[in-house]
């Protein structure tokens, strides 16, 4: 054999990807007709109860979605529920599966592979009575975990779906004002441009925060010492700090929060370390920190852009609270 080998297919690599819950939630529905639907609803079709069967049908399916699509992940799926209902203004049986695992990628496709196998499995025990039935409808409703957090379907979800299931909406971060500040001498003296800061200043942003402050200071401990009790007696209630966790001479970041007499946070240090070892074992490395000094909560993050991106979108959904303690709203 020669020449390089290259495959017309591949499954996408996900092994960079953090495990996180994931959810999801499609839905679908069969337009039964008004000789089929009585006889749905009433469970009085020929072949049997068509709701049951197909409840079943919808656990099995989503189980086999992987064998289905051929570059679909194997998921260990956690939970898979499927429901039936009848809308009695369309003669139709709308159909809703819900699956849940912990992984490196969603269960979207598992949970529209069971709402398929669902409405499938009333159409093949329907027909005998009205072969003039149709599928419709089918997409996902939305899904939750992962980067993006909860997404859903612009078609929305109607009040009774969103009691039904309640999406996981993480607290944001709406009008809070934060600082970011980077920590560099290269920076600071002009020789590369500061990437990690603007990332982190997006990130915030798009959790709703008012971003007041971004700024490079040289390493060392006085420089971010003395800056950060400048903003601990103002507004600021949140201050990411990038640079200066490392092992070098110069990464002093810790030391500079250790000398203001800080209050450790001590789960959400671990959490930062913990779950960024999921994308590099390189993070057991990094002294990330995570302190309260006032009304202000410290994150110090490693200065790489992209592991700062990392570890702010895993402390993303517990900052909301973490503030609201602070502040004296929300109490463990």
């Amino acid at each position: 054999m020669s020449g390089p080998i290259a495959a017309a297919f591949h499954m996408a690599d996900v092994r960079d990807k953090r495990i996180t819950r994931r959810r999801a939630v499609a839905v679908g529905e069969l337009l039964a007709g008004p000789v089929a639907y009585p006889l749905i609803v009433a469970r009085r079709l020929p072949k049997g109860d068509a709701l049951v069967m197909a409840e079943v049908a919808g656990l099995q399916g989503a189980k086999m979605a992987s064998a289905l699509m051929p570059l679909c992940h194997p998921l260990p799926l956690e939970l898979v529920r499927v429901h039936c209902a009848p809308i009695p203004e369309r003669h139709a049986i709308r159909v809703w599966c819900e699956c849940a695992s912990e992984a490196r990628t969603g269960v979207e496709m598992e949970a529209l592979a069971g709402v398929n196998a669902a409405l499938l499995t009333l159409y093949d025990l329907s027909k005998p009575v009205e072969p003039a039935l149709e599928i419709t409808g089918i997409r996902l409703l939305f899904k939750e975990g992962g980067k993006r957090g909860v997404w859903q379907h612009p078609q929305g979800m109607s009040e009774e779906e969103r009691a039904l299931f309640q999406p996981h909406t993480a607290r944001r971060l709406d009008g809070v004002p934060c600082a970011v500040i980077t920590l560099s001498d290269r920076a600071s003296r002009g020789e590369y441009a500061d990437r990690s800061g603007p990332v982190l200043v997006e990130g915030l942003q798009t959790l709703g925060a008012d971003v007041v402050v971004a700024q490079v200071l040289p390493d060392g401990i006085e420089p971010l010492a003395g800056r950060l009790r400048e903003l601990a007696g103002g507004d600021i209630r949140l201050c990411v700090c990038t640079g200066g966790t490392g092992l070098g001479a110069r990464d002093l970041t810790p030391e500079a929060l250790q000398s203001l007499g800080t209050r450790r946070v001590e789960g959400l240090s671990q959490m930062v370390r913990g779950l960024s070892a999921q994308h590099t074992a390189f993070a057991w490395l990094s002294r990330a920190e995570v302190v309260q000094l006032d009304d202000m909560l410290i994150v110090a993050l490693p200065g790489s852009p992209r592991a700062a991106a990392q570890c702010l979108e895993i402390l993303s959904p517990v900052l909301g609270h973490a503030l609201a303690m602070i502040g004296g709203g929300d109490h463990a």
